[in-house]
């Protein structure tokens, strides 16, 4: 019983993580430090290796099933894989929900997020250092990637199949980084809309596909899916490693450079919104207070959250 209880609460913090990464600026990555499984998270994803990953594929022999269960014990895979049921389930059910908000009040829903990235900037910025050229080099870098990177991607990048892998790679790779929101760097890349319809339709094709009326749905969507887990999986090992790696040779010039990225993002969701309102020819006078009221509680949100990872850190 008390086995059954460890996994159903470490699956309950998978679905606390899945949560706050399907919406932008908070990271799913800060969840699992409040929770207090982030260093067996990092120890985990780093200890993954082809060398491993071929000897757990070799268990399909009866021979080598002990080796195999060894190589499983050695990446903490029980582990990883509750965790990543909860985060899987979080995700399709806040996204899907978080579609419908973006189709029926894309303002205000734009606006909890500037008040989830603002708030997350805040509470960071009192941990960063600007106190050399390199530090203050990489924080400009940072804010300057974002901040255009937000208006363009908005405008001029489409959500074709090598754009929607590039978004898979930097998005998950996020993820595992306290501070940093991988669905935040889907809405620089303007790919958050995109990929939460996908995950809409999928859930609509599947339902149809048990109700006897087809897979036509699935089929429109699967290669976006598809193309962005893959995508996740490579960015997973790559970029990930990498601003891990950063974070070790220059902690403060990489922490600086990621703070500012999420600074020079506030633009992102300005600028969809003002999409949305050119669309229907409301002027942003109006739509103002909503987005400000919203914005007041998507920052609520980021203060409760640093307030108990506080606690609990201290």
């Amino acid at each position: 019983m008390a086995t059954r209880r460890k996994w159903i609460a470490l699956y309950l913090k998978g679905v606390a993580m899945g949560s706050a990464d399907a919406v932008p600026g908070v990271s799913g990555g800060t969840i699992a430090l409040v929770v207090g499984i982030y260093e067996r998270l990092i120890a985990a994803v780093t200890a993954i290796d082809p060398t491993r990953l071929r000897r757990i594929l070799a268990g399909v022999r009866p021979g080598n099933s002990p080796d195999a269960r060894a190589a499983f014990h050695e990446i903490d895979g029980a582990f990883l894989l509750m965790l990543g049921a909860g985060i899987a389930t979080a995700v399709v059910a806040v996204l899907s929900v978080v579609n419908h908000l973006l189709t029926t009040q894309p303002v205000a829903t734009y606006g909890f997020f500037f008040g989830l990235i603002a708030a997350s900037a805040a509470v960071l910025l009192d941990g960063v250092a600007l106190d050399t050229p390199r530090r203050q080099g990489a924080a400009i870098a940072g804010f300057t990637v974002a901040f255009l990177a937000s208006g363009y991607a908005s405008t001029a990048l489409d959500s074709s199949l090598p754009v929607v892998f590039v978004a898979g790679a930097v998005a998950v790779s996020a993820m595992i980084l306290p501070g940093v929101s991988g669905s935040l760097l889907l809405v620089v890349l303007g790919q958050y809309e995109h990929m939460s319809g996908a995950v809409s339709r999928v859930i609509g094709g599947v339902v149809s596909l048990a109700r006897g009326e087809g897979a036509a749905g699935l089929t429109e969507v699967v290669p976006t899916i598809a193309t962005f887990l893959f995508g996740g999986i490579v960015g997973l090992f790559t970029i990930a490693h990498a601003i891990r790696y950063a974070l070790d040779r220059a902690r403060a010039a990489t922490l600086a450079f990621l703070v500012s990225l999420i600074v020079g993002a506030l633009r992102a969701p300005l600028v969809e919104v003002s999409i949305r309102l050119a669309e229907s020819g409301e002027p942003w006078r109006a739509a103002t207070p909503r987005f400000a009221l919203a914005a007041v509680g998507g920052a609520a949100v980021v203060l409760v959250l640093d307030r108990y990872s506080a606690a609990i850190e201290y």
